[in-house]
């Protein structure tokens, strides 16, 4: 898939902009805090709803806006899909081919993309939250019913704490609200668990090949779903919903005492090993950013495997956190076959390392020009 154009309207510090991309490769250069991010941001929002930055959507909005207006035209296989955001203060709008879309699902992956960007680097070291995250957002887009049963488990999940904060320090609880509940969390929470040591799998299987090759077949990655419900990595849904019911059933008291669900997919984990030794603990610096690069990478290959088309890879100012190995191996990963948006400040970790020549974009206060921006006031106007 490949995005064809883009066009912003009061998002972030851009009031109005529109671009078309006809290479492989688009690099958007400029110095910090000029606005190359916010470009980024923005068509990681049309594919996602959401921005990877912050949570709070009113800091997408322009100042003394009252809505922000994000549009692109994808291209798949042989059919153009025009998709559309528009986010107000009492929430967001989301169009495909024109036609409102009332589910998230219905519209999360439409496109597909990945963003690798420098705080990803910590994706092994940093908490379980990062990681649980990572797989959230990855197999949403691959898998439209993951996001629902997602969505309907955090619901019962919030309700269920709710109702062990209301009766903490009582004797007695109502035990069939408490049954329906636990049926509930474990309907949805089973298929959540299972769709997520589906994709460790298939993600694994990538990511050591990749992994093999960055250390001239000297390292062997392994990745390991880290469950607080006990399960076999082959077991079906039914299974898993047994064993979680149980799980539920024995942490009960401890439960109660701490207020909140002490089980589930949202108690997980992802952790990785070389050669047997787990890198979160053992890994030098260097292991930790390979792993990171490779798993990274593997969502490209998986993500082609799954739904047939490869997806858009957004890099943010990454090539610069990488040596120079490292830039080789993402650069052959990418080229000729991903359609590629990339940040950095120079163009010296990336140009010369090219086979294909890129597009590319100057970046200077919120404005954008195929020429390089300058601050005299007689010189060509940049593009808007």
């Amino acid at each position: 898939m490949q995005l064809n154009d883009l066009q912003l309207r009061n998002f972030r510090n851009y009031q109005d902009l529109s671009l078309t991309f006809d290479k492989n490769i688009t690099i958007f250069l400029g110095e910090n805090a000029q606005g190359k991010t916010n470009v980024l941001e923005s068509i990681y929002v049309l594919a996602m709803t959401r921005s990877h930055r912050t949570n709070n959507e009113q800091e997408l909005i322009a100042f003394d806006s009252d809505q922000a207006y994000l549009k692109g035209t994808l291209q798949k296989r042989n059919n153009q899909v025009p998709l559309e955001i528009t986010l107000t203060k009492k929430g967001r709008k989301t169009k495909v081919n024109h036609i409102e879309q009332k589910k998230l699902s219905s519209y999360v992956g439409q496109m597909n993309v990945i963003l690798f960007a420098p705080e990803d680097l910590s994706l092994v070291k940093g908490s379980p939250q990062v990681r649980r995250k990572f797989l959230d957002m990855e197999i949403g887009q691959i898998d439209p019913i993951y996001l629902y049963d997602l969505v309907q488990y955090q619901g019962v999940l919030k309700q269920r704490n709710q109702y062990l904060k209301q009766t903490a320090g009582e004797k007695k609880v109502d035990p069939v609200y408490l049954e329906i509940l636990d049926e509930q969390l474990v309907s949805f929470g089973a298929k959540v668990l299972f769709a997520r040591q589906r994709f460790v799998n298939r993600l694994e299987h990538w990511a050591n090949a990749l992994h093999q090759k960055i250390s001239q077949n000297k390292e062997t990655l392994t990745l390991h779903y880290v469950s607080s419900v006990p399960f076999e990595e082959t077991a079906e849904v039914a299974t898993i919903q047994a064993a979680f019911l149980e799980k539920l059933k024995q942490s009960r008291d401890k439960e109660r005492f701490r207020m909140s669900t002490q089980v589930g997919p949202h108690r997980d984990d992802l952790s990785f090993a070389i050669n047997g030794k787990e890198v979160q603990t053992y890994g030098s610096q260097g292991q930790q950013r390979t792993t990171a690069l490779s798993v990274k990478l593997a969502e490209i290959d998986l993500m082609k495997a799954e739904t047939g088309e490869y997806p858009i890879l957004l890099l943010d100012d990454v090539m610069s956190e990488l040596d120079d190995s490292r830039q080789l191996h993402l650069l052959e990963t990418i080229e000729d076959k991903v359609q590629t948006f990339l940040t950095t400040t120079t163009l010296e970790h990336v140009k010369n390392k090219m086979t294909v020549e890129p597009a590319i974009y100057y970046v200077s206060q919120g404005r954008i020009s195929k020429e390089p921006v300058t601050t005299n006031p007689d010189s060509k106007e940049p593009l808007q």
